[in-house]
Formats: structure tokens, sequence, C-alpha cells
């Protein structure tokens, strides 16, 4: 791999763009790392804007990415905007002549509308995956990765997840060691465990007008450490078992059970976060009971331990 290809569109993501400049745009040779050819390319030579309020000179045209061995799609502002039919050909050929093809975040959205990933597993950020989905049904999301890697293609997640594709592709391409020398010169680790679930902050759904199940959640949330059935909860809130669970879908938009478990994983990961705790006592304050089940469930929805949980969030 020795030409890489920035591509940009009608404005410019400028930290996506700068991890991939950062990775794959710098001469790292008195370090001795690889050098690339690298290049920003568009459909017009000229200033772009960024969404960061200033502009970017793209120095290339698309004929540029002809004899790209890489070319990478930062994160797509316009997720919305018609894109240039002339952008969506030269990526479908540059994959067709056997370049490899990296995005950045909402970058997949870029290779989606070329139909890049029709029938492969894809990434993107998780606030964007739900969209992509509905927008691209051709298309298998992981909403639970940082990269995916299908064939020529290869799509991150948020920002910071392209720097861990980037790693990942210096890795396969240019073995363990380069891409541990070349974390080491960007300060940051050469490989993330777990996935975007440990990094999605969980919504607190609205109670709307129930105002009932309102003071009841708000009750719920400050006794999570207690055990909490349904019966108990149905009858605190003064109703049948089958009329509370069917208001509280209305007002949550999910079971109790569901409901109290990602309660529960917010609160573990609170005390993760900024407590000392020893990994059982945190299952107990949270309402887990043993820190075997707080393991389960932990590692089943946020991707990683607990215990690696912590290492990466503890303030």
């Amino acid at each position: 791999m020795r030409s890489v290809v920035a591509l940009a569109g009608e404005r410019v993501a400028a930290f996506e763009l700068g991890i991939v400049c950062q990775v794959f745009g710098l001469d790292r040779a008195d370090d001795g790392l690889p050098v690339y050819d690298f290049a920003v390319a568009g459909a017009r030579v000229g200033e772009v804007p960024t969404t960061s309020g200033f502009p970017v000179r793209v120095t290339h045209d698309l004929d540029h990415l002809v004899a790209a061995d890489l070319v990478t799609v930062p994160a797509w502002p316009a997720l919305d905007a018609p894109i240039e039919p002339a952008i969506l050909d030269a990526l479908r050929a540059a994959v067709d002549r056997g370049a490899r093809v990296l995005s950045v975040c909402s970058g997949a959205f870029a290779l989606a509308a070329a139909g890049l990933l029709d029938g492969r597993r894809a990434a993107t950020h998780w606030q964007f995956a739900d969209r992509l989905a509905r927008r691209y049904p051709s298309v298998h999301v992981d909403r639970d990765v940082l990269y995916v890697s299908d064939g020529p293609i290869l799509t991150s997640a948020g920002a910071a997840a392209g720097l861990d594709a980037c790693l990942h592709l210096v890795r396969e391409i240019h073995g363990p060691r380069t891409a541990n020398e070349l974390a080491r010169r960007m300060v940051m680790p050469a490989h993330r465990d777990g996935g975007q679930a440990q990094f999605v902050d969980l919504p607190v759904p609205a109670a709307g007008s129930d105002y009932v199940l309102a003071d009841l959640l708000d009750w719920m949330r400050e006794h999570l450490a207690d055990p909490l059935p349904v019966p108990a909860l149905a009858a605190r809130a003064v109703m049948s078992e089958r009329t509370f669970a069917r208001r509280f879908r209305a007002a949550t938009g999910t079971t109790p059970h569901r409901w109290l478990l990602d309660q529960r994983l917010c609160r573990a990961e609170e005390l993760l976060e900024t407590t000392d705790l020893p990994v059982d006592h945190v299952a107990g304050q949270a309402g887990f009971g043993a820190g075997d089940t707080l393991r389960h469930h932990f590692t089943a929805r946020r991707g990683v331990s607990p215990a690696a949980y912590r290492r990466t969030f503890r303030n």
C-alpha cells in the first residue's frame, strides 16, 4: 500500500479528515515507519468548507483515485444530500480494480450510496446506525463494534474509532510491530477491546404525561439496589400487573425488566467510573446482587467486562 487518497465532498468533516491525515499523511521515515503518497481529492479542485468553519484545499480531482491503493472517506456531513454521480462512480471503480476503501463515522453513507456495502457488514456512529439500516436495508449494520472489515471495505464507528480502523489496516498490511510503533507515536492504544456499546449514553425514557409512572420511575432509580419485582411495582402504582405493563411500555417504550436492567447498568458504570469499590460491591449497590451477575449482563450489553470498563473510564 503506497498511495492513499482522502475523498472530499461538498463539505468536509475536519477532525475525521485529520484522522486519516495523521495516520497516512505524515512522513515518519525517520522513525522507520511507512511513508505514503497521500493526497486529498474531490469532484473539484479548490477550497472546500469544513464543518469547523475553515476551508481546506482539495488539490486533486477524482482522476487521482485511479492509482490509489487506499481510498479513505472521512465523515460525510450531508447525509441527506444527493452525492454526485462522479464520486459514486469513482468509488465503485476503485473497488472494481482492487483498491481498499476505508470510511470514518458517517462516511459509510457515501459507500452505501455507491452500493459498495450491499450484502456486507458495516459500522457507523451509533447515532446514525438505525438511519443507515433504514435507508439501505441491504447493508448489515453492526451497531456494537468499533470497526468492521468485510472484503476490501473497512468501515468504522465514531471519529476516534476511525483511528482504530486505520491502525487495524496498518497492522494487517505491515504487521503488528509497525502498528504498535505508530500507535506509540500517536500516544494511543494499539488495540482497544470492546465496541460502541460501552460509549453509548443510554437515554432515560420520558414518561410523557403519565405522572403516576413519572413519579414511580424516579422512585425506582433511587431504589435500584432493592428487589423490584413487577407485582410490587404494579401495587405501588395502584394498578393491575397487566395494566401496569401496558402503561409502562407506553411511557418508556420498553418493559419494566429491560428498563431496570438499563438503569442498573448505568448505575454500575457510574460506580465503576467514580469509586474504587470491588466489583461485587458495585453489583450489590446497582441491584445485580452478585458480581457474576453483573459481569454477565455488563459484558453482554457493553461488550467489555466491568474491570475493563473501569480501566478505560475511571476518573
